[in-house]
């Protein structure tokens, strides 16, 4: 609150010029006048698709090449050394050559956001699959349990409280990816109507998507964060809760 009404005090006084950032009153007038005719919300719902489509794209592939890699060791050879070297690519870098493959679309936008979320997902999905008690697999073998059930019943709960960890990084860094994407011949989204602002200097609108993004975000967070207690509500006497 103190940094806001430090900031209002600078945008009136002509120590911030507005031309370098709009003030806050300016930025809430500017949220009304967008919610207003629509705008905004138009511009949500484009990206929550974006987002939602590449995040689920992405969840499917780095969970299921975890599993692969997790299970077998032909798997972890043939995988993990690509998903390694893919973790080191910036956005940015990619860019380029998903517009020479698949043109300047939704596709590209898609396939940046479910690259962002695959990542993250693998390498915790990985490593709690690791992770899982071996004595837990002898167990299944005193029991006759079958590859599925071995699967089902041990290793995925077993890794569940690293994949959701993962979740909640690779939800992070899908909002990021589709910043990035939506900076990409987008003609909608919050990514657009960023863009157009800085066409005409609007600080407001820039600031307003920002916002935007990192609400969205922060939801997203939170709502991983409500499966994790629900999920593993048996770890609340060890954390003390």
């Amino acid at each position: 609150m103190v940094l806001v009404v430090a900031w209002q005090v600078a945008s009136a006084t002509g120590v911030l010029p507005e031309r370098l950032l709009a003030s806050p009153a300016t930025i809430a007038e500017t949220t009304w006048e967008l919610l207003r005719d629509g705008t905004l919300q138009e511009a949500i719902t484009v990206s929550l698709g974006r987002a939602a489509t590449g995040f689920v794209i992405g969840a499917v592939l780095g969970i299921g090449l975890a599993v692969l890699a997790g299970l077998s060791t032909v798997g972890e050879y043939v995988v993990d050394p690509p998903m390694q070297m893919l973790r080191t690519v910036p956005f940015y870098g990619l860019i380029p050559l998903l517009i020479l493959w698949f043109g300047i679309g939704e596709l590209p936008k898609v396939v940046l956001v479910a690259f962002g979320a695959a990542i993250p997902l693998y390498l915790n999905t990985f490593a709690g699959i690791r992770g899982v008690d071996g004595k837990l697999a002898e167990l299944a073998e005193v029991q006759q349990l079958g590859r599925l059930a071995l699967l089902g019943h041990i290793v995925l709960p077993g890794a569940l409280p690293q994949t959701l960890v993962g979740l909640r990084q690779s939800l992070g860094i899908a909002w990021l990816a589709l910043i990035v994407a939506e900076q990409v011949n987008a003609d909608a989204g919050l990514g657009f109507l960023i863009n157009d602002a800085r066409e005409f200097l609007r600080t407001d609108v820039i600031v307003v998507g920002l916002l935007v993004y990192c609400v969205l975000g922060l939801l997203t967070d939170a709502f991983v964060r409500l499966i994790e207690r629900k999920a593993l509500a048996w770890r609340r006497g060890f954390l003390g809760q």
